[in-house]
């Protein structure tokens, strides 16, 4: 292991083919959201009415995707990281798309500022949500070995550590409770329960 050495060094995506993917994963998004708007019109505007009524969805979600991440990723090839800003221009780039449906210019930067914030928090604290990665030095792989060969803990050794009570309880508690009550109260406490016929 003493001569092994990571490269941390940046690696170069294909803005192109990756901003040319997002674009067809979310159009596809974007037809399933046409879809459902021409299912809910009050007049029957027939199977068309996907992309001639409702059909501006499509490329909304399109536009907004491929932009996203052709500036993601162009952005990380031009600055040579990959940082949660990145994601906030790609964030805001694609939330400006957005706001060009208001065809204001306030619009316009607002979408793009409240997606690029909410974004690029987002990706800051971890990208999940299912929280924060705790320690990003330690190889996955070896964290789960250890877990799988963590094995439980001997009874004797919690009794050990937490004492008794709260549920846990070890051989012969029922005889030491009897006779600590005997002791302080002078009260006789079966330890065996009483058949039950």
């Amino acid at each position: 292991m003493a001569g092994h050495t990571e490269d941390h060094s940046y690696h170069p995506r294909d803005a192109i083919s990756a901003s040319m993917k997002t674009t067809m994963l979310t159009g596809g998004v974007g037809l399933f959201a046409s879809a459902v708007q021409n299912t809910l019109t009050r007049k029957n505007v027939g199977p068309w009415g996907v992309f001639v009524r409702s059909g501006g969805t499509i490329g909304v979600f399109a536009a907004m995707g491929g932009t996203y991440e052709f500036v993601k990723t162009a952005s990380a090839n031009l600055r040579e990281k990959e940082d949660h800003y990145n994601v906030a221009l790609g964030g805001f780039f694609s939330g400006a798309i957005l706001g060009l449906r208001a065809r204001t210019f306030p619009a316009l930067l607002g979408y793009g500022a409240a997606l690029a914030t909410a974004m690029g928090a987002f990706e800051y604290t971890g990208g999940s949500l299912w929280g924060y990665k705790k320690d990003t030095d330690i190889d996955e792989f070896e964290r789960r070995e250890k877990l799988r060969k963590a094995y439980r803990t001997p009874g004797e050794q919690t009794l050990a550590e937490l004492g008794e009570g709260r549920g846990i309880y070890g051989p012969g508690y029922a005889e030491r409770r009897a006779e600590r009550i005997k002791e302080a109260y002078g009260i006789e406490v079966p330890t065996s329960q009483a058949p039950a016929s």
